[in-house]
């Protein structure tokens, strides 16, 4: 039977952050809270929760020297999603009250607790927050959100190789899951399950007649690059 054995205290008060686990750890990207400062341009900050110990612990701040460095440093932002590849976890999306969302890719090295900025290729997905994340082999795959230039929510599946950090459009075959932002996707085996999420009745565009999907779409590659989507 499953059931909660630990309530611990100590932890950053959070919502729309991104978590990765590592090991035994647990790493804590940014996220938002009522009350604080989301305007002014700060370094996102990181929690390391270790589940051994049952211990969090607050990385420093990364000393930054020189205009170029700076960039290499995500600032504080929520809705944004990262993902753990090897030894490196790749943070993308998100937004802040001053810079709106970003498609910026940020890479954080678990062994040094360096950030540096990939250069990536291809077709780069628009600025968004909300979407989800996901890994299938060597590649993340980005789907939904709400995207900022279009100001509208995405049903769109973007593709990011990591061997050669190449951006590519997934044309998927079947029905297209709904826009959403805000839901969950989760990979097991070859298939990637979405879950829920916030979307409008009308089409991709606000228009304030929410609705929140309740409709599992999983999404799977049968065969090299190519992805099909199907109802549960």
């Amino acid at each position: 039977m499953l059931r909660w054995t630990v309530h611990l205290e100590g932890g950053p008060r959070r919502v729309n952050h991104a978590a990765v686990a590592v090991g035994h750890k647990v790493y804590s990207f940014g996220g938002y809270c009522s009350g604080e400062d989301y305007e002014t341009l700060r370094q996102i900050d990181v929690h390391v929760f270790n589940t051994v110990s049952l211990r969090w612990m607050k990385l420093p701040p990364v000393r930054i020297t020189g205009h170029e460095r700076a960039r290499e440093v995500p600032y504080m932002r929520y809705g944004h999603t990262a993902v753990l590849l090897d030894d490196t976890i790749y943070l993308w999306g998100g937004r802040n009250d001053t810079e709106g969302a970003c498609n910026v890719l940020y890479a954080f090295d678990v062994n040094t607790h360096r950030w540096y900025t990939p250069r990536t290729s291809g077709t780069v997905p628009g600025a968004r927050d909300g979407h989800s994340a996901c890994v299938l082999g060597k590649a993340m795959y980005i789907f939904g959100g709400y995207e900022q230039l279009a100001d509208c929510f995405s049903n769109d599946i973007h593709k990011l190789d990591t061997t050669t950090m190449v951006w590519s459009l997934i044309n998927a075959r079947g029905t297209p899951a709904r826009w959403r932002d805000f839901h969950s996707a989760t990979i097991i085996g070859t298939k990637m399950f979405v879950f829920g999420g916030r979307a409008d009745r009308l089409g991709p565009f606000h228009s304030n007649n929410e609705v929140y999907c309740n409709k599992i779409r999983y999404i799977y590659r049968p065969v090299a690059n190519v992805l099909y989507t199907s109802r549960c």
